[in-house]
């Protein structure tokens, strides 16, 4: 999309220098471990290379651990939502806020940006185009050089020998297996669960005669149709306008809700105190916080309402409850509450995503041992919330726990960094907005693990060091 520029070249080499200069990364020090056979065994595999992972990526590798591998099953360049199913013009996140950078100034969007595009045009810009957001991901991955496999699918998680992970995988269509330490599932916002699919309503429905929001879909199908949109909030307004622009015959959006939710709840959370320690509250605490911040909807932005509503065969209707939608012949009918019947060619579903472990196949032979929260926390009367209760109940290292202690040791080298730890570690995980807070505490934990795991090695490297650093002429002529 942008090419090597001058000026691109020369923040990279900045970059570099940066990297240097702060010490940047450490030098490797956990031990290598092989297999009977030779193969070498991964120290941590993270499957996803989109935002968070290749985030994490880059923070290991600058903590010294950099036998780290990282899987993806999109096409390089595909990776994460950017420009497959996000459908907006612009991110919602201020320009400003950083995001895989950790801190290094010349590694930020801003940076990228001004080489790109100039100066004048980051003081210009008001929100940042999503395009633009996947050009730099790309760039960001380049740079900092870490190992990336792409078209490689997660199959299952299996016990390993000696207390390892095995990873059983499709890379281009052929089956692998692969020997690891730890894994990261940083898999977005459906990697704990899936689509959030309102079969009360498309239930009767052939499937395909309705496409939900997390789905790659070519919009070019919907010109000339009558659409119905089911959901109000962002993704609703992003498909709306999708399909307007698509040459729609007609878009009506309908939700349940009276108005139109207007608060972007993570600008309220985007503070040291929140994100960093929102993990050191007790389980009722996380739990209530969790609870408020999940009732929130991410309202659209100004632009794509405007867009939508400035069409003049775009409807809204609020506070309009359906029953199950039904085929009259070849059309799509929904009849709302109040009587009125609705007609139409293809559904769009804006309705977000759920938590449920025993959607994930990766987790199939594990999830009957995953702690839940329902199984750790007895919600008070009048508190109780099924859906956040089925979240998985996760240890400070973003790390699966065991429903029954000591049943599935394994557990403890999974590592969750998707919308399945947000209550027990806050929104770190959930874009940019927590980037800067969750990345580093779980760097910190695997880390950690890592070494403890390898206490007794370290020791006996430490026994056996007898490196000279101190050798004067004076003593070696006596």
């Amino acid at each position: 999309m942008t090419g090597l520029t001058p000026a691109l070249t020369a923040l990279e080499a900045r970059a570099l220098s940066d990297l240097a200069l702060v010490e940047k990364p450490l030098r490797q020090w956990v031990p290598p471990r092989k297999l009977p056979s030779g193969e070498l065994v991964r120290d941590v595999v993270i499957i996803g290379a989109g935002l968070s992972g290749l985030a994490i990526g880059f923070g290991l590798k600058q903590q010294g651990v950099g036998n780290v591998l990282v899987l993806d099953a999109a096409a390089q360049g595909q990776e994460g939502p950017w420009i497959t199913t996000a459908r907006m013009r612009t991110l919602r996140s201020p320009k400003t806020l950083t995001g895989p950078d950790l801190g290094l100034p010349s590694l930020t969007y801003r940076a990228w940006h001004e080489a790109v595009h100039g100066p004048q045009s980051w003081t210009s810009l008001e929100m940042i185009a999503r395009q633009d957001w996947m050009a730099y991901l790309i760039w960001f991955r380049r740079v900092i050089g870490l190992d990336v496999s792409n078209n490689t699918r997660l199959l299952a998680i299996e016990e390993g020998p000696d207390g390892l992970i095995t990873l059983r995988l499709d890379h281009n269509g052929a089956a692998e297996t692969l020997t690891c330490r730890k894994v990261v599932l940083a898999t977005g916002m459906e990697g704990s669960g899936g689509l959030h699919i309102p079969d009360a309503i498309v239930g009767a429905l052939p499937r395909e005669r309705w496409t939900h929001s997390g789905e790659a879909f070519d919009a070019a199908a919907l010109a000339g149709k009558d659409v119905g949109v089911i959901g109000a909030a962002a993704s609703g307004f992003d498909w709306a306008v999708t399909a307007l622009e698509a040459g729609a015959r007609s878009v009506t959006v309908l939700a349940r809700s009276q108005a139109l939710p207007q608060t972007e709840v993570l600008d309220w959370s985007n503070f040291p105190g929140f994100l960093n320690h929102f993990s050191d509250l007790d389980d009722m605490q996380r739990y209530r916080f969790a609870r408020r911040l999940l009732s929130f909807k991410t309202p659209p932005t100004i632009a794509m309402y405007e867009l939508a509503m400035g069409f003049p065969n775009c409807r809204l209707v609020l506070g309009t409850s359906t029953g199950a939608a039904q085929l009259d012949g070849d059309a799509i009918t929904l009849t709302a509450d109040s009587g009125e019947r609705y007609r139409f060619d293809h559904l769009l579903l804006g309705t977000g995503y759920s938590i449920d472990l025993a959607r994930r196949p990766e987790l199939a032979g594990l999830v009957t041992k995953i702690a839940l929260w329902k199984d750790r926390f007895a919600a008070p009367p009048g508190e109780e919330d099924p859906a956040l209760l089925a979240y998985p109940f996760l240890g400070p290292a973003f790390e699966f726990t065991e429903k029954v202690p000591g049943a599935a040791p394994i557990l403890g080298n999974i590592h969750v960094f998707n919308h399945g730890a947000v209550p027990s570690l806050g929104p770190v995980c959930n874009g940019i907005t927590g980037l800067k807070s969750g990345v580093p505490k779980i760097v910190a934990g695997i880390s950690r693990g890592l070494f403890l795991a390898d206490a007794q090695e370290h020791y006996r490297a430490l026994d056996r060091y007898d490196k000279v650093h101190f050798a004067p002429a004076s003593a070696a002529a006596s």
